[in-house]
């Protein structure tokens, strides 16, 4: 019998990790099909530095700061992400020169798709992933983000309104409220059914055998 699990991904477009964990449930919900497990994605808004200036920061300097990273160590950290990514077919090409943005915007615009075409909210999430972490995009830049919308099959004048104006401030900020108040602390997150937590940038064999243990479980 064919089921549809509930999966609320919670994460950032400036968190490498929830890339990487993206594509290994996307991986696994390919697997699954087979099975007639299917899988129903909303994505959620977290902000890992909303305090970020309209002008960003360049990542060395930035991980430096907040993780005490040496530049020799962001780089190896890169590299492994880099190889991470690979695994799901995303080609990150962070370097040295990247920086990191503010993404309140890009969450609006998230939330905007969530609402006006569901079926491409997880298109525009993974174009806002290759225009920064692929092209190195300004995140901030109104141009960007509505280019985006546009490719991701979304009404380009629309998303420029959205962005105009202030619309979706509130509810983005309510948003991540909620998932901070149910004890999410760090991305990606991803819940399952309501019930269940897959915490991290997991390979798809971790999410195949988790989803299918959570099918059966909602099965019996």
């Amino acid at each position: 019998m064919a089921q549809t699990l509930k999966i609320d991904f919670v994460s950032d477009v400036v968190c490498p990790w929830c890339v990487v964990g993206l594509g290994g449930l996307e991986t696994a919900l390919d697997k699954l099909k087979a099975d007639g497990i299917e899988a129903d994605i909303t994505f959620h808004p977290f902000e890992l530095n909303p305090q970020m200036a309209p002008e960003g920061e360049n990542i060395v300097e930035h991980v430096g700061r907040k993780y005490g990273a040496t530049p020799d160590q962001s780089a190896a950290n890169r590299e492994a992400i880099k190889a991470r990514a690979a695994e799901v077919g995303f080609d990150m090409r962070m370097d040295d020169t990247s920086r990191i943005w503010n993404t309140f915007d890009s969450h609006r615009l998230l939330h905007w798709a969530g609402e006006a075409a569901p079926d491409k909210q997880a298109a525009l999430k993974k174009t806002l992933f290759h225009i920064h972490f692929t092209e190195g995009r300004n995140l901030t830049d109104a141009g960007e983000l509505t280019a985006a919308a546009e490719q991701a099959g979304l009404d380009r004048a629309e998303a420029a309104l959205v962005l105009a104006s202030d619309r979706y401030v509130q509810a983005v900020r309510q948003e991540e409220a909620l998932w901070q108040s149910r004890g999410i602390t760090a991305v990606p997150a991803v819940v399952i059914n309501d019930q269940y937590l897959i915490s991290g940038g997991q390979p798809a064999e971790v999410f195949e055998q988790a989803l299918r243990e959570i099918a059966a479980k909602a099965a019996a």
